[in-house]
């Protein structure tokens, strides 16, 4: 054990580890997943919530403030599987437009890393998006493009609403470690009412639709599933809709796996409302990423990025993640979410 221990150190900073079991090196590509909470630019005046979020909103949105929230971001995902070179790509969610990005990675603790965005805007009422970062020495970016939401049920009346528009779904198509990569990055509709599961189940069905269209075409690709879904593991829209599985044992060519349900299943979340702990920030894969055969890219583990420093310490909301505005004032937190990752390994 103690070969493997000083095996091990002895690479983490090249991104590559050695499995303590065998002492077979392989290659690491962290992916991970980060809900932003609100990233909007003092300045912007595309929605109402952009509004809120100004220097005269309700939220006194200032650029100091902004600034503040942007270098908090930016330490997270500085820290986020740092020991392997940091993140080759992460989604991000509740960002008010491409200029947000643009901001971020050219701060301090991200600018070396010379993160490149993918963003595109969506229709949503609130004004926020989903966006990709990634590295480009790690991730080899190929195309881009975004999937609508359709429609939804009306929240308590049960009938169809032709004019609901929330976040579309963004497909980024690339290589890692010259192996095809299809990233989906996701932010389905709130709970908000007793019907608001169908439509999360509608985008679930968005998602299946897509990652069976590019299994189809490529026998072979890598398909990850990441995003805020607004539903845990053991929802209908994942486990029944997407057909995301908790074994890996159990999961059939063309299927796919949710790598965040034994977190779920062990009381490890993402986010905490009313005391309940949920694990909305899941991170889906497909089939062809899994078994031992590390030759080809594969999945090795999945984490909940929970760090102390962002935890709320005092108060009302001791123990749920430390966000950025609490009951109205502004506390100079990270997000209401903690971002989850998973490692690819490939020998």
């Amino acid at each position: 054990m103690k070969k493997n221990i000083i095996l091990l150190s002895a690479f983490l900073f090249i991104g590559v580890v050695a499995f303590a079991q065998t002492g077979k090196r392989v290659k690491v590509f962290p992916v991970g997943f980060y809900n932003l909470e609100n990233l909007y630019h003092p300045l912007s005046t595309d929605s109402l919530r952009d509004v809120e979020f100004s220097p005269k909103g309700g939220n006194a949105w200032t650029m100091e403030k902004y600034e503040k929230k942007l270098a908090n971001m930016a330490f997270v995902l500085s820290e986020m599987a740092k020991d392997f070179g940091g993140l080759a790509a992460v989604g991000v969610s509740e960002i008010g437009n491409r200029q947000v990005l643009d901001d971020l990675v050219a701060t301090k603790p991200l600018k070396s890393s010379g993160l490149k965005v993918v963003h595109h805007d969506s229709p949503d009422w609130r004004g926020i998006d989903v966006g990709l970062l990634y590295d480009s020495t790690r991730f080899e970016f190929i195309s881009s493009r975004t999937y609508p939401f359709p429609y939804a049920l009306g929240l308590n009346q049960g009938v169809t609403d032709s004019t609901f528009r929330t976040r579309d779904v963004l497909l980024v198509n690339g290589k890692i470690a010259g192996e095809r990569v299809s990233i989906l990055v996701n932010h389905w509709p709130s709970r908000r009412g007793d019907k608001s599961s169908v439509s999360r189940e509608l985008a679930a069905k968005v998602v299946k639709h897509i990652h069976d269209s590019l299994v189809n075409a490529v026998p072979n690709i890598h398909v990850v599933i990441m995003g805020d879904l607004n539903d845990d593991p053991v929802d209908p829209s994942c486990a029944v809709v997407l057909g995301a599985k908790r074994n890996i044992a159990d999961v059939k060519a063309g299927e796919l796996y949710n790598t965040m349900w034994d977190k779920y299943a062990k009381g490890i979340g993402s986010l905490c409302y009313q005391g309940k702990w949920n694990l909305f920030d899941q991170i889906i894969v497909s089939h062809s990423l899994l078994g031992n055969d590390h030759k080809n890219l594969r999945f090795y583990k999945a984490e909940v990025f929970n760090r102390d420093f962002l935890i709320q310490k005092t108060g009302k909301y001791q123990g749920y993640p430390f966000r950025t505005f609490s009951g109205g004032h502004f506390q100079n937190g990270y997000s209401d979410h903690f971002p989850t990752y998973i490692y690819l390994v490939k020998k």
